[in-house]
């Protein structure tokens, strides 16, 4: 039998005093970890980190400030959004359902992947990506959007995502045929904030499928895991 591989991680100090962590597989085997650049509450970064977390993926993750945005992250990603990831070869891959696919690459035994690529589930995300993030961020921020009644935008997120999702959920617990998949990851980042706007109004909504599928969600582990506080502007193992 092969012995297991040796796994360890190391520190290394670049030129300009960034720490970044090694994987050392083996004796003479150095890889740096992927780098995220990331903003905890962020949507489109958590699921980012959500998928990386099911895949088994260690990372490093540098929580940027939205005031202050890292001169590196730019120069990588010039649109200045995150998540933004950087592979140990040079490879940036700066959208998140991109991260998403890399992370399930070679990764995806039990198919957590395959089971989001049904036309449902990419119907599902594609809308949640579109007109429901618009109408969350008018619902969210109605000053800014000049929106003059947030329940305006609130109640067409509803009667669009929320209705389709309930309908999904209500026929079996998770989107990836009875079983959690990418689709569910790509869009409850997106539900829970919206939820926040008010939970009181949200709790209230003939929406128990859905409501219970959050839950779900928010009590997991992993979700527990991703939410972990990192101080801003240090690279630090996620």
């Amino acid at each position: 039998m092969h012995r297991a591989r040796e796994r360890k991680f190391l520190k290394r100090v670049g030129p300009g005093g960034e720490r970044s962590s090694l994987l050392v597989v083996g004796t003479n085997q150095l890889m740096p970890l992927p780098l995220l650049y990331n903003y905890r509450r962020c949507p489109y970064a958590m699921r980012a980190r959500m998928a990386l977390l099911v895949a088994g993926i260690e990372f490093d993750a540098f929580e940027i400030s939205l005031r202050d945005k890292p001169a590196a992250m730019l120069a990588y990603s010039p649109k200045g959004t995150v998540p933004v990831l950087v592979l140990a070869n040079g490879r940036v891959i700066d959208e998140s359902l991109h991260i998403m696919r890399w992370a399930f690459e070679g990764r995806d035994a039990d198919g957590c992947w395959q089971r989001a690529q049904t036309p449902d589930n990419l119907a599902l995300v594609t809308l949640n990506d579109g007109a429901f993030k618009q109408q969350l961020d008018r619902y969210k921020y109605p000053e800014r959007h000049g929106e003059a009644d947030a329940a305006v935008p609130r109640d067409q997120a509803a009667r669009g995502l929320l209705h389709a999702l309930e309908q999904r959920l209500a026929a079996q617990p998770w989107l990836g045929d009875g079983q959690p998949c990418a689709a569910d990851l790509a869009i409850f980042p997106f539900v829970r904030q919206f939820r926040a706007v008010d939970v009181a109004w949200f709790d209230v909504q003939p929406l128990p499928a859905t409501r219970l599928w959050l839950q779900r969600w928010l009590d997991h582990e992993r979700f527990e895991a991703c939410l972990k506080k990192l101080p801003a502007g240090v690279r630090l193992r996620f």
